[in-house]
This record gives structure tokens, sequence and C-alpha cells, in this order.
């Protein structure tokens, strides 16, 4: 038998998820996923295991756990406070989640959507391809206190690692391609767009995250005017007072919303980990220059692990100190090394 995580504790938004359920729009369903997708690769990398691996997303609170056996463990996307057993244990990193041991989870102190990650993933019956939770659509539910979840056989052994991750969770630089009403708004909107910073509004969910001008709300000519027609996550809705809204990975499939804009895929983690208040400043970039930084990013995802390196911990802090290999390399001096 597999060995099995129970949530002792479970915060107000927990859910599973992987990369979601590309292709299903005809069937008005949204991809889905996890709302940051690179910190899912992330801990992938940590774990040394495919990008897709179900794993825990914690929006702005975690939980309490405990593992039926030993379990590898790693923490990514906006840094929580975590413990186990008391002791803190490093965010961005791979740790041993021993049996019986105490995982805590705090508060997001940065972005808004952390992730709990387990060598061999954890294991939910598929829909469409993926087990991940698409709560707009009723696709699984929220995780709840006591629930146990099923994890996967984990082949590998190592931890103690850690990734440098990208700087996403206070705002920044984001960058948009023309959409298909981009050219509804005047010159004076589009540049008024890339100059001024936008912040992020408390009204945000996996659905999509409202954003506040400082100038008032953008003007659109005709904007009553547009059909409704086929969206998707990134692109940047004006709604009827004005208000940008970025659409995320459970966004409708369809809306008739003027688009002024929309983010590249590789910019949306920056989006959905920006929270309440922090500014945003956008840039539009044309296809060619979008299409370049879709296939970097492409690129650098597939190589996270060789930017995996080890843990460097404080041997006082150390409590199981003796399963350590802290002198490899080294030996006794009384070898036989005949025939070497």
């Amino acid at each position: 038998m597999n060995a099995q995580l129970t949530i002792l504790r479970a915060g107000p938004s927990m859910t599973l998820q992987d990369m979601g359920r590309p292709g299903h729009l005809a069937l008005g369903l949204s991809r889905g996923g996890a709302a940051d997708r690179l910190a899912l690769a992330e801990g992938a990398a940590l774990l040394g295991q495919p990008a897709n691996t179900l794993a825990l997303e914690m929006a702005a609170l975690g939980g309490e756990f405990q593992a039926s056996e030993d379990v590898r463990i790693a923490l990514t996307g906006a840094p929580m406070r975590a413990t186990i057993d008391g002791e803190t244990v490093v965010w961005n990193a791979s740790h041993k989640l021993s049996a019986g041991a105490h995982l805590s989870i705090g508060a997001a102190t940065a972005g808004c959507y952390g992730y709990l990650h387990v060598g061999g993933g954890f294991c939910a019956d598929p829909f469409l391809g993926a087990a991940s939770t698409h709560l707009a659509v009723g696709i699984g539910a929220l995780l709840q206190d006591g629930e146990t979840l099923n994890i996967g056989s984990d082949k590998r052994r190592e931890t103690n690692l850690m990734i440098e991750p990208e700087d996403r969770f206070h705002g920044g630089a984001v960058r948009l391609t023309p959409s298909f009403q981009t050219d509804l708004f005047g010159k004076a909107e589009i540049d008024r767009l890339q100059a001024e910073p936008l912040r992020r509004a408390a009204r945000a969910n996996r659905m999509g995250v409202a954003l506040t001008p400082q100038g008032g709300g953008y003007h659109v000519e005709g904007g009553r005017n547009v059909v409704s027609e086929i969206v998707m996550p990134g692109d940047i809705q004006i709604t009827g007072d004005g208000v940008p809204f970025v659409l995320m990975v459970e966004c409708q499939t369809t809306g008739g919303y003027p688009r002024i804009g929309t983010v590249l895929p590789c910019d949306l983690p920056r989006v959905a980990q920006a929270p309440a208040g922090a500014e945003l400043r956008f840039r539009f970039v044309d296809l060619e220059e979008a299409v370049a930084l879709e296939r970097t990013e492409t690129k650098r995802l597939t190589e996270l692990r060789k930017h995996c390196r080890p843990l460097i911990r404080d041997p006082h802090q150390m409590r199981d100190l003796l399963s350590y290999n802290l002198i490899g390399g080294m030996i006794a001096g009384n070898e036989d090394f005949e025939g070497l």
C-alpha cells in the first residue's frame, strides 16, 4: 500500500491541481489547472518528476498535514511559513516528511498561491484527461479537514534540494499582445495602459483578477457592439464600468466585453501571484517577440531540474543530523586499492 497524507486542518481554499485540461473549449470547459503553472513545474523539478504531477494548491493559507509513511515533499509558489514538528523548513526546497511527523503550513508572506508537492504525486481519478479540481464548473471540490489523500509510488529518494524562484510575488512588469478589440481603444487609452501602474484589486480568484487604474475607468468606442466570442486566460476584458479584468485559469470560455490586450502565458503567474494592492505595469510586445519569449520560457521550464542545488542547512538546527552524509567522498585510509 502506498503512502497517504492526512489533512488535519485544511485552509479555506485548498485544491488538487495539475496543468489542467486543454482542448475542451468547445464543451464550455476552460483549461483550469494550477493558478501558477511555474510553481507546479518548480516543485516537480525539485522532486525529479513530470511537471504535470498532481500537487496541492493553497490560496493565501496552508494547513496541517501528517503522512502515514516517510514521503518526500517540496514547497513552492507563494512563500508560506512552514514547520515539521515545530522546526522551520525552507520554502522553494524539498524535504523528507517522516511517518507521523506534523507538517504545518501557515499564511503566505508574499504572493497568493502556495503549493505542496509529494514524491509520486497525489492520486485522484482523472476526468477528461486530468485530475485537477475546477471549482467553476463543479469538477472536484475544496479539500476538507480529515480528508486522506493517496500518494503515488515514488522511486526516487533525494531531498534537501532548493531552487531559486523567479520573483513574481509582488507585482511588476507584465507583457501583452494585442487582442481582437485592441484597435477599438484610442491611442490615448493604449498609451495610458502602458504608462500608469494598475493595482491588483481585492476582487480576485481563479476565474479572474480585477485591476484598479489610477485615472478612472478605460473608455472604448463601440464596446457595447462586441459580439460574444471565445476568450482565454490572459485576456484583459474592460467591463462596463471601465475596470480592467484579467481572465485566469478558470475563466469562462466566451465573453462579450472588449479586450484591450492579452497577457503572455509566461507572465500570467505574475498576475496570479500579485497580492491585493500590488502594482502591475503592462507593456505591449509584437507577435514575433511574444513567440520568442514563449519559446525561451518553454526551454527554461524543461531545464529547471538543472537549476536545483543542494540545500545548505545549519547543523545546529538538524535534529536528524546522523541521517546525512556530511563527509561524502572521505575515506578511512585502510581500504584495499589493489587493481585501481
